[in-house]
């Protein structure tokens, strides 16, 4: 059990981007009116975009 909880705490910033960053990008999308570039919608736009953040957070150790 601590070796399952062990790996899924080590993927947290990625969950992060996912769960936290993509919703809240998509959310000031909608409100300041940005269109989301390439067609995509703005909760896609935000999942790709919180995802990428969070896998790069998430490899290199920090979020900045």
């Amino acid at each position: 059990m601590a070796a399952v909880l062990k790996q899924v705490l080590a993927w947290m910033p990625f969950f992060f981007g996912i769960g936290f960053i993509a919703p809240l990008t998509a959310q000031l999308m909608q409100l300041w009116e940005i269109p989301a570039p390439f067609g995509l919608s703005p909760i896609a736009f935000g999942l790709v975009f919180g995802g990428t953040w969070g896998l790069i957070a998430n490899i290199r150790g920090r979020w900045l």
